[in-house]
């Protein structure tokens, strides 16, 4: 993909006061370009890129509506994508991820960013769901904060599309 847009950039740099005196053990994102770019512009210098984006396949950079033109009624959730991954090989990869997360959630923060459905995915399987319930996720908007957390010792949604 390309850098984030003008509106994604502002987005991204209005994070940094926030951000900023934040100590994080560790800093990901996927090595998209606007992943990388929007994380450098949050002031999360470094991120190591160490979670790949859902491979859309034939869907890759068309948008629900131009799906659907061909496609009447497709949806991601239900219907997949064509000549990509299926859910379930997304799933196995972010459960990995996360599997290397936490013994780094046991000494500290860890920012991740990344994108729309991926962010999704990683905050239902988080949270213990299956990642077919990321759907009930909104959608991330771009240049806010999702915080996961712990309460009474379960993984819990903190805040979501902070700005």
């Amino acid at each position: 993909m390309t850098e984030p847009g003008p509106a994604a950039r502002s987005a991204a740099r209005a994070l940094v006061p926030r951000l900023a005196g934040r100590e994080f053990v560790a800093v990901y994102s996927t090595p998209l370009t606007r992943a990388v770019r929007t994380a450098e512009l949050a002031g999360l210098n470094g991120a190591e890129a160490d979670l790949i984006e859902w491979d859309y396949g034939r869907y890759e950079g068309l948008t629900a509506e131009q799906i659907q033109e061909d496609t009447p009624g497709w949806g991601l959730w239900r219907d997949g994508v064509d000549a990509g991954e299926d859910l379930g090989h997304v799933t196995v990869r972010v459960d990995a991820f996360l599997g290397r997360l936490r013994p780094l959630l046991e000494k500290g923060d860890v920012a991740v960013v990344a994108h729309g459905h991926l962010s999704r995915i990683l905050t239902a399987r988080r949270l213990g769901l299956p990642a077919s319930s990321a759907r009930q996720f909104g959608h991330p908007h771009p240049g806010t904060i999702n915080t996961l957390g712990y309460e009474h010792g379960l993984p819990v949604v903190l805040g979501w599309n902070v700005p």
